[in-house]
């Protein structure tokens, strides 16, 4: 992954995600695949992404029993997505039941919503530390945590974060946010970016100033 942006095409169609993915390709390595859209389409948005040369980030936050979810990354590895998500509150058996796959996604562990608020560091840095020791490759945290997260995980466990807005870009429903700049400097490997993208006039104006914002943050990192 060369890029450190991913775009969530947190939209209504397959039709619009295309339309997406054509105009940002140039700057986006993976695309990030939810439940809005993967309920619409299916592996569909999958196989496309495939088709551009293009990774998938499914993001279905697996929460089952271990059974379930086992078959679920099982699944998941069939259709070669490139990264997917886990509910770090469905514990260390479930966690170790997806890590237990051969040739596994990269496992990602939700760690608390970007929607909730509040002080939930403390709990964020535990799930942190189930998720290192379950197996997985990396935890989803907002920015606020990324930094104390970084500090106890060490470099080489992945921290993906949401919750990103440019400074010119509404909030929304996030509640716990940072600039793309500010993400990268506290420790995010990747972050994730959807509607000042997806919402844009000119979405790859937008991903353009997003990635090179990104690119000067990591040299000052």
């Amino acid at each position: 992954m060369k890029s450190k942006l991913i775009v969530a095409l947190d939209v209504d169609s397959f039709q619009e995600a295309a339309a997406l993915v054509r105009a940002t390709r140039e700057m986006v390595d993976v695309y990030k695949v939810g439940s809005q859209l993967f309920t619409r389409v299916g592996p569909r948005m999958i196989e496309f992404l495939r088709e551009q040369d293009r990774d998938c980030f499914l993001d279905l936050k697996f929460h089952d029993i271990p059974h379930t979810v086992a078959k679920a990354v099982e699944s998941a590895a069939a259709l070669k997505v490139r990264m997917l998500t886990l509910h770090v509150a469905g514990g260390e058996e479930m966690l170790r039941a997806a890590a237990s796959i051969a040739h596994h996604p990269l496992l990602l562990g939700v760690t608390v919503l970007t929607s909730v608020g509040g002080n939930v560091r403390a709990e964020v840095l535990r799930r942190g530390r189930l998720a290192r020791k379950s197996g997985l490759n990396g935890v989803i945290a907002s920015p606020r945590e990324v930094h104390p997260l970084r500090e106890i995980l060490g470099g080489q466990f992945l921290i993906v974060t949401p919750g990103i807005r440019p400074a010119s870009a509404e909030r929304g429903d996030q509640r716990r946010t940072m600039t793309p700049a500010e993400a990268i400097i506290a420790g995010a490997d990747y972050i994730i970016v959807g509607r000042p993208i997806t919402e844009a006039r000119n979405p790859a104006r937008a991903a353009r100033q997003i990635a090179e914002e990104i690119a000067f943050a990591s040299g000052a990192a």
